[in-house]
């Protein structure tokens, strides 16, 4: 009993607590290889994978992110060329149509112009037919008037003249009774005969 304590205590002595043993060392070592092997085989390619297909859809994300950006920057041209063009046609159209609106202006004054120069010309026309109308028809009734009254002065005038005839014949009878009659008589006829030719005078 002494001697194997002896001897443990000699062993003891010999050997490093802090070092394990090494058996220890081998049997802790073939695990890890073990360990590591299976990690390297196994564990590794699978997180490698995982990872490339990562950074594989993240790349992707990215380039599609990238390619909707073209995308959209490319529709924004568009947008911006399409409404440039719709403003321009719209400005041509304003034009057009301002252009359209004053050649029809125009040329509604320009009729309305033709179309009140025809009705003045009319209205000059027809007032100038009723003009020579009331013309005709004054100088008709001024020759009426001027025959009646030529037929009046002629009528009067033969009346007259049939008046004085009538004085002559009369004048005469007396002058040819005065002839007959006695002197006295004379006298007192010829005031009668100086008063035919006053009242013809009158006339």
């Amino acid at each position: 009993m002494q001697t194997e304590a002896l001897l443990l205590a000699a062993e003891g002595e010999a050997t490093n607590p802090l070092l394990p043993a090494i058996y220890d060392i081998v049997w802790s070592i073939i695990p890890f290889a073990l360990v590591l092997l299976l990690f390297w085989r196994v564990v590794l390619p699978r997180l490698q994978k995982t990872l490339d297909e990562r950074s594989e859809a993240i790349e992707g994300g990215i380039a599609q992110a990238e390619n909707a950006q073209a995308e959209a920057k490319e529709a924004l041209e568009k947008y911006n060329a399409l409404l440039a063009e719709a403003r321009a046609e719209a400005a041509s159209i304003r034009d057009q149509a301002r252009t359209e609106g004053t050649q029809i202006l125009q040329e509604m004054k320009t009729n309305a112009q033709t179309e009140a120069d025809r009705i003045a010309q009319s209205a000059q026309a027809q007032i100038e037919a009723e003009r020579h109308q009331a013309v005709l028809s004054l100088r008709k009734e001024v020759g009426n008037l001027a025959l009646d009254l030529a037929s009046a002065v002629v009528q009067e005038r033969l009346t007259e003249d049939a008046k004085a005839a009538s004085v002559v014949d009369k004048l005469l009878a007396d002058l040819d009774r005065e002839a007959k009659a006695p002197a006295k008589k004379a006298p007192a006829k010829k005031p009668a005969a100086k008063k035919a030719p006053a009242k013809k005078a009158t006339k």
